[in-house]
Order: structure tokens, then sequence, then C-alpha cells
């Protein structure tokens, strides 16, 4: 863990957490799936191996279909639960919230070291994987829901049992074909991502208790992100990986292309930018304005983001190469993940009119992060090492954080009376 180990974890945990607090003004798979997507991408920069260049777009999918698949999860009851006032019910809160930040964490460091590890001479036979982890997700929701009635989070959904069954099923996969690896990555960026999303919904109650006037709810998604993309990338950079190909097949690209750059912005868009929900937050912000007028302005705008996103890509990495075979290297790449979190960027500050106002400070501290990162994020050698699979540490890791949520709850309940949005779980 040298100077350098440290700035790289750095750099992928600031890439994800900004990726992932923009996610809040959008929400769901779609919204997790983009900011998965940009937390993958780093750590591919950050590794300095031109082999994993090659399969960029690949991993930078299997990143966002990972942590894209979490935003199933319904948790605002849960968040609740941790602005309680008695330990019992804040400690079961900030408990099931480590669940839910782990599953997160372990579909999308799963999926992305599944594809690290994936080389002709060892397959992954993705068919046979997604077909396990829907019928695990059927099999575990229907057990510890329609069975037993294990309810997490009642009323709402619980789907954090399918994502469960998912999980299951991903890592029987990886243990019948030897992928330890993969496991290791699944394993760290679940520790990450759960206790990101604990101690961010801690840092939420203390920071609305104190009476600041900030979005803390952010505070949390970034911590979920942050400590999530260390984990991953730390999992990441502690196991072994073969060398694979240092070239790509060109036709390779378009399917991740399409989807990364084509549908997935689509669908945030057709689910975010409807008119009635910016027409109420221009019509709050400024009265007076034309608000009408400047919501056709900002739904035109975000579309034609999407089109220059994917056009410019699709020329960048496939029509202005003209060989069956090309190389992707760490400038273009770094090219397009700026961007991409750029563009994202520039969607929430769309979504939330805050180019009129300056009543969302948390949007240009995003503006601030992406510069931040773009400044640090230079080509290297990373550092790789062996630390192989240890499940006592795992097991130990486990518990020790388990104690730190309950020093986070016997805190967080001397800090306050009763406040606004706390749920009871247990009378």
């Amino acid at each position: 863990m040298n100077q350098k180990t440290l700035i790289t974890l750095l750099i992928a945990g600031m890439s994800l957490a900004t990726a992932w607090a923009i996610r809040g003004q959008f929400g769901h798979e779609q919204g997790a799936a983009w900011a998965g997507g940009i937390g993958g991408l780093s750590i591919v920069l950050l590794s300095g191996r031109k082999d994993w260049y090659q399969k960029a777009f690949q991993l930078t999918l299997a990143s966002a279909a990972g942590w894209g698949v979490g935003g199933i999860i319904s948790y605002g009851q849960v968040v609740g639960y941790g602005r309680g006032t008695d330990f019992g019910n804040v400690y079961y809160g900030l408990t099931m919230l480590f669940i839910i930040g782990s599953l997160f964490g372990l579909l999308g460091g799963g999926l992305f070291g599944l594809v690290l590890a994936d080389k002709p001479e060892k397959p992954v036979k993705w068919h046979q994987l997604i077909v396990e982890m829907a019928v695990g997700a059927m099999i575990f929701y229907h057990i510890l829901i329609d069975l037993l009635g294990w309810l997490m989070t009642p009323p709402r959904s619980e789907a954090w049992a399918a994502c469960f069954g998912m999980t299951v099923a991903m890592f029987w996969y990886m243990i019948r074909n030897k992928q330890y690896s993969a496991m290791r990555v699944a394993v760290f960026a679940g520790l990450g991502g759960g206790f990101g999303f604990a101690f961010g919904n801690f840092l939420q109650v203390l920071g609305n208790v104190s009476g600041i006037k900030f979005n803390f709810w952010n505070v949390m998604e970034y911590s979920i992100g942050f400590f999530g993309a260390i984990g991953m990338a730390y999992g990441t950079f502690t196991s072994p990986w073969e060398k694979s190909a240092e070239t790509i097949v060109r036709n390779r690209l378009i399917a991740p292309i399409i989807i990364l750059t084509l549908i997935i912005p689509f669908i945030v868009w057709d689910q975010s930018f409807g008119t009635e929900r910016i027409l109420k937050t221009i019509e709050e912000i400024s009265p007076g304005a034309d608000a009408l007028t400047i919501t056709r302005y900002v739904q035109w705008v975000a579309l034609l983001i999407i089109m220059i996103f994917c056009a410019g890509t699709f020329y960048k990495f496939y029509f202005s190469k003209k060989v069956k075979e090309l190389t992707l290297d760490f400038e273009s790449l770094k090219l397009f993940f700026l961007f991409n979190l750029g563009f994202y960027t520039i969607y929430s500050l769309l979504i939330t009119c805050a180019f009129m106002s300056l009543y969302r400070v948390e949007q240009y501290l995003y503006i601030i992060n992406l510069i931040a990162i773009a400044f640090l994020l230079k080509k290297q050698d990373m550092d790789f090492s062996n630390r192989g699979i240890n499940v006592s540490r795992w097991a130990i890791n486990l518990l020790f954080i388990l104690a730190i949520i309950a020093l986070f709850t016997a805190v967080a309940v001397s800090s306050h009376g009763e406040i606004s949005m706390s749920r009871v779980r247990f009378e």
C-alpha cells in the first residue's frame, strides 16, 4: 500500500462516487448502470495494462450491468430505519443498508472480474451464467419472501432477495469454475459498497442534525460509490490475472458502444426528462421564467448530447479505423471516460436546472470532482500483487465492519430526538 496505490484507489473511488452521486438525480437501474460503467472504466485506465484496454468497453459494460441490476432494490424505508431513535431499529437499518450496498458491489465487482478472467483458453460461459443467475433470483425470492416471509422493507419491493439469489448463483459458478480472482474482486467490492452505504447514512443523519443546509442524501450516495470502487479496485489490483490479447476485433466494439452510449443514456433521458418534472423544478426556483420554453430546450439539449456522444464514440473507435483488428490506447479511452462522466454531469445540471440557480450547491461539486479526476488520472504501471483467497480474514473483516456499524448506531441514536423521514421496523 504505497503512495501510488493509495492515489490510484482514491481516483477510482472519486470516479464512481461522483457518478453514483449524480445517479441520485435519476435512480433505478439505468442511473446505476451509467454510474457503474464509469467506475469500472476508471479501474481499467488505472491498471496500466494494455491488454485490458482492449477489453475496456466489455469491462465497462459488465460493471454497468452488475452495479445496474442492483438498482431494482428499494431502500428508502431502510434509510428511514437508520434515522430512528432506538438502537435496535437503527442498527437493523444500517445493517440492511450494508447488505444492499454489498449486493451492488458483489454483482458489479463479480461480473467485472469475470470479464477480466475471460480468455479463449478458459472462457466464461456467459449464457450458462445468465441462466443460472436468473433461476437463482427466482428461487431465492420464492424461498426468502414467499415461503419464509423475510421482509426487509415492507411494504416496499423486496427485490433484494432476487439480487441475493443472483449473487449466490454467480458465486457458485465462480467456485465451480475456479474463478478465484473474480471472486476476490466481488468480495471486496461488496465489503466496500456495503460499508459505504451504512457509513453514508450515518453521515446523512449527522448532517441533517447539524442544521447545515446541504443535500446530505447525496453525501450518502457519494459514500457508496467511493468505498465500493475502492474495494473493487483493491480486489482487482491484489489478484493474479493472466495476460490477454493486445488487439481487439473491431466488430466486437459495436454492441457495447451502442449499449453504453445510446441505450443506457436514452433510457435515462426517457425516464427522467419528463415535462412535468422539469416544469415543476423551474417554477420553484424561478417563478417568473418561461418554464415551458426552458423545459423544451432542456429536453432537446439532453437528447442531442446522446446523439453526439454515440456518434462521436463510433467515429473515434470504429469508423475512423479501417482495419479488422485494432489496438485501443490509454489516451483515447481516457477521453471517452472523461466525456462519459462529463455528459453525466451535464445531465445532472440539466435535470436539476442548476444552470439557472445556485440552490443545489452539490451540483457544482461534481464539476470540481471531474476536474480533479482529469488532473490525477495519468498513464501508469500499476503494481499488482497476489493476496489470494482468505475466507477467514474476510469473515474477520465482516465482523469488524458490523462492529463499526454498531458504533455508528450508538453515536447516531444519541445525536438526536425524533427527526423527519424516520421509520420504525420493529415496535
